[in-house]
């Protein structure tokens, strides 16, 4: 669900024609819908209830201090992978002690900076690591509260370049190594074991992964307790689907209580991860149309968003509704819709049905609002765009449009250019 709607012949974002955000602050430029974000933390939030839990917003999804300011003032905590993610995390008001780190390369001078700002716990994914981490909290003075990442060998029946939980992935480990990694931990003065983590993929749209792997972890967790190693925190990540075409996942309902049932009498609180699920679909990339061009093969829309704005399409081969901001007639021909970096792989849409469309007209890129701006880069040293939030009939930019100074900024030119060539 989401407040992308028409209303008098033009798509809206709440309450503001997103013809008027275009006018004045140009295209491209990603809109937010603050009610979106909020009903959409809501809902997952009340779906658990019954049980003890942390919602830690996936913050790879989308890192705007707006969107994790207003998830903050909702109660929600953070997933980091990161310094840098931290840095946001804590800039936009996430407390620390609702912050996970995760991710497989932590460096010693990022686990250094999270145990300074007392992070809830530490999401431990090799061996390697776990020796480090506990070499830095040992200088430090502190003591490191971590869970190792379990790698349940679950196929997660989404796309491979998104899988995170299989054999073949480079996360975690897998259940003997993880075994072997606790008990080592108890060794070690700088540790402290507070719980099991796992986090098998992302867009997944069938809930039989989930309860596959949480089978598994039950039975690590039965083997940790009885050899007197208590887990406070079961960490099952993210990776609930959202609909971009036809997907059919499964509401926040039906996951939370298929996971409650899985749960039922474990002595532990729920830590989830959702991003996707929360932001996707509460965002939007609004482009502008450059030229129409017509091959005797293809029938090409030119805008001016790109791969380096949203590169889903031309990495995953993603597919992202698009839908004209002002309300048009039937679809006339299918379509590319392209923009204009020097690469085939730039493409938000492929043979596309759409209505007739002239230059200057503006297209929404839907379901936009997670792995977009944060996978955005300078390729072809095109500036990113501007970001804005909407609050019923207000909007504000929540980041400005880099401008041609970005591109240069921290270079500089070697003295020894000078002495010529």
């Amino acid at each position: 669900m989401h407040h992308f709607q028409y209303q008098d012949g033009t798509l809206r974002a709440e309450g503001v024609e997103l013809s008027r955000i275009a006018a004045e602050v140009g295209t491209p430029v990603f809109v937010y819908s603050k009610a979106t974000l909020a009903r959409h933390y809501r809902v997952f939030d009340q779906a658990l209830a019954g049980l003890d839990h942390h919602i830690c917003y996936s913050v790879k999804a989308n890192g705007s201090l707006a969107v994790l300011n207003l998830l903050a003032r909702m109660g929600g905590g953070a997933d980091v992978v990161s310094g840098g993610e931290l840095h946001l995390a804590l800039q936009a008001g996430i407390p620390a002690g609702k912050i996970c780190f995760s991710g497989v390369g932590k460096t010693d001078w990022e686990m250094a900076q999270a145990l300074q700002a007392d992070i809830l716990m530490f999401n431990v994914e090799s061996l390697p690591e776990l020796e480090v981490l506990n070499r830095v909290a040992l200088d430090l003075g502190k003591k490191a509260r971590f869970a190792v990442r379990v790698n349940p060998d679950v196929d997660p029946k989404t796309h491979p370049y998104i899988s995170t939980g299989m054999k073949e992935n480079k996360f975690g480990l897998e259940m003997d190594q993880a075994l072997e990694a606790y008990k080592r931990a108890r060794e070690m003065k700088g540790l402290e074991i507070v719980g099991v983590d796992c986090h098998i993929g992302s867009q997944l749209t069938q809930l039989s992964p989930f309860v596959e792997a949480v089978g598994r972890l039950k039975i690590l967790m039965e083997e940790l307790k009885s050899q007197g190693i208590r887990i406070k925190y079961l960490d099952l990540g993210g990776g609930l689907g959202i609909t971009y075409k036809d997907e059919e996942p499964p509401l926040p309902e039906e996951y939370t209580s298929t996971l409650a049932r899985e749960l039922e009498g474990l002595d532990l609180t729920l830590i989830m991860e959702p991003g996707r699920v929360m932001v996707g679909n509460a965002g939007i990339l609004l482009t502008r149309i450059i030229y129409l061009k017509d091959t005797p093969l293809k029938n090409f829309i030119i805008v001016d968003a790109a791969m380096n704005d949203l590169i889903r399409p031309g990495l995953y081969g993603a597919y992202h509704g698009i839908l004209p901001v002002a309300e048009s007639g039937p679809p006339v021909a299918n379509f590319d819709v392209v923009g204009p970096i020097c690469e085939s792989t730039d493409w938000l849409a492929k043979d596309r049905p759409l209505p007739r469309l002239n230059p200057g007209d503006l297209l929404a890129v839907m379901s936009a609002g997670a792995y977009s701006y944060t996978m955005a880069s300078n390729y072809n040293a095109r500036v990113r765009p501007a970001e804005v939030m909407v609050s019923g009939d207000r909007y504000a930019v929540v980041r400005d449009r880099e401008t041609y100074l970005n591109l240069t900024k921290g270079q500089r030119l070697p003295s020894f250019l000078e002495e010529g060539v």
